[in-house]
């Protein structure tokens, strides 16, 4: 039976607000984030989750803690879930980063990393969920970057093909890990 991840972003940020790519940079949560996190709870406590994944950076942590505050389901924080590194880059206007993502695939970010090697990253998450958590439904609430690690390790989707979509937010997506 395989491991069922069901990916959720963390909800809407101050930076999103402002059209700010924040990266690596921690973020706190809008007033609309909050609202959305306890939605994310609502829709998800009951849902046969045994745990929750979720990137260590603030704005992630903070959606895990409103959706599941006083839930028995535990909450583990990964640095490998983390948005792309962004470098110099973190914290400056999202219109001029992410047009031009498909440059940063391969290449890293001045002073980060590559879309690629965020993807590699979150792939040594999804390698290890299975040890510990095998035929479980577990949620892992992420980044862009987080995603498209499931995306393409998980669905085959390409990297470039990724790079250049938008990332289409909705309420959840679900895979299948399976088994080594």
């Amino acid at each position: 039976m395989p491991t069922v991840v069901v990916f959720e972003t963390h909800s809407w940020s101050e930076d999103n607000d402002r059209g700010i790519a924040t990266g690596w940079l921690p973020g706190r949560l809008s007033e609309r984030g909050r609202t959305l996190a306890a939605q994310l709870g609502r829709r998800r406590r009951h849902d046969g989750i045994a745990a929750v994944f979720t990137s260590d950076l603030r704005r992630a942590v903070e959606t895990a803690e409103i959706a599941f505050e006083g839930s028995a389901i535990p909450i583990l924080h990964d640095w490998r879930l983390r948005e792309c590194d962004y470098g110099t880059g973190n914290g400056t206007p999202a219109a001029g980063l992410h047009e031009r993502r498909a440059d940063h695939l391969d290449r890293p970010y001045p002073g980060g990393e590559s879309w690629r090697q965020a993807v590699h990253r979150a792939g040594r998450f999804l390698s290890d969920v299975p040890t510990r958590w095998d035929g479980q439904r577990v949620l892992v609430i992420g980044h862009v970057a987080t995603r498209w690690a499931l995306d393409h390790l998980v669905d085959g989707v390409p990297l470039e093909e990724l790079t250049a979509a938008d990332f289409a937010w909705r309420e959840g997506w679900e895979y299948r890990l399976r088994p080594a």
